[in-house]
């Protein structure tokens, strides 16, 4: 009998042998890589204390650059109660962030009623907030919240010089500066940075530890040690503290390891990809060369028939394209690729047929 819930353009990408984004399908294969040097004997972590997630903590502390870290299950929560400890400190409930912002489009405004702050949102939505976008703002708030990168507009990010201007001119109105780091990782190549050079020019840092890093869950807060303090007491409200962690912790600092040293060639390799992309018929990339591993592939045609196109190349190449395309408007249509380890994968002989095939199907539309 038809399954009449399944998704044949997803199954057409679930059902490859390689893709062009990404780890590979998420799976428990991930907690068993990353708890296979471990005898079993180890103790837990509870209630956020312990040798697992205290250790852990420190070495994030460290390579951010910052005083002091704490870990949690989940970046909306951290990043929620980032911008309420700075509101309380300044006395005033309002911070300033992007339209496409996470918390502002993907967290049914949790910041909002939760925590009874109102978002200020800076800039255009096709572009990231820039100096004067700070400048021109006429509103006094207690936080301002750059995401870099920028991912709803294809991974785009400021010039450094922007960053340290704004930095400063923060430091200089008593304005706290958080940066949304769920993909920092990710940018360090592009602005040929340390971490902690990046964060310097911030008062809090959060960090994915799922997205380019390929852990389970999780993310870090960082900031010094009063900030951190407060947000342990904060987390406990929140419901963070689980009485254990060590899942997510364990996988966090095993796939860190295993990849920290792999952005940049992630960053080399979108920026190849990018232009296979551009190489074809009615097909742009956003931005044209990318400043991190991601970018938003835009195709200038409906999107059911690029479904039909892409579904019948995965299914004859058995390389993934994407599984979720998504429509800008009647004739035009996006996807986003995020670079991981399963590029490298592909041969160039495959790749170069793969993208004949995109190329050609699309000049027969």
């Amino acid at each position: 009998m038809y399954n009449k819930n399944i998704n044949p353009f997803f199954e057409s990408f679930k059902n490859t042998n390689q893709q062009l984004a990404g780890h590979g399908f998420r799976n428990v294969q991930i907690l068993k890589d990353a708890l296979n040097d471990f005898s079993g004997n180890e103790e837990s972590d509870q209630y956020g204390a312990g040798n697992f997630i205290e250790d852990f903590q420190v070495k994030m502390a460290e390579f951010l650059g910052k005083e002091s870290a704490v870990f949690f299950p989940s970046g909306t929560m951290a990043q929620q109660i980032a911008l309420r400890i700075w509101c309380d400190q300044k006395g005033i409930n309002k911070v300033a962030y992007h339209p496409l912002s996470h918390l502002e489009i993907h967290e049914e405004d949790g910041l909002k009623k939760l925590h009874n702050i109102q978002p200020i949102l800076l800039a255009d939505k096709s572009r990231v907030i820039e100096l004067e976008d700070v400048l021109a703002m006429g509103e006094e708030i207690s936080c301002l919240l750059l995401e870099l990168p920028q991912r709803e507009i294809g991974g785009q990010l400021p010039t450094y010089e922007t960053l340290e201007s704004i930095s400063s001119y923060c430091r200089e109105k008593g304005i706290k500066l958080h940066l949304d780091g769920a993909r920092l990782m990710e940018i360090l190549p592009y602005y040929k940075k340390t971490a902690t050079e990046v964060c310097s020019l911030f008062d809090s840092v959060y960090m994915s530890f799922y997205k380019g890093i390929g852990g389970i869950a999780g993310a870090i807060l960082a900031g010094d040690a009063n900030f951190i303090n407060e947000s342990k007491i904060w987390k406990r409200r929140h419901g963070g503290d689980l009485i254990s962690l060590y899942p997510y912790i364990i996988s966090a600092d095993y796939n860190f390891n295993q990849r920290a040293n792999r952005m940049e060639q992630y960053y080399k390799n979108a920026v190849e990809l990018a232009e296979l992309f551009n190489s074809c018929y009615v097909i742009h990339t956003v931005p044209t060369v990318p400043v991190s591993n991601m970018f938003h592939v835009h195709y200038n045609a409906p999107i059911e028939k690029i479904k039909h196109i892409i579904q019948s190349i995965q299914e004859e190449t058995k390389i993934g394209i994407t599984g979720n395309l998504r429509p800008v408007n009647e004739e035009v249509c996006y996807c986003e690729i995020s670079i991981g380890d399963q590029y490298s994968t592909i041969s160039k002989e495959a790749l170069h047929g793969l993208f004949k095939k995109l190329n050609d199907e699309m000049k027969s539309l």
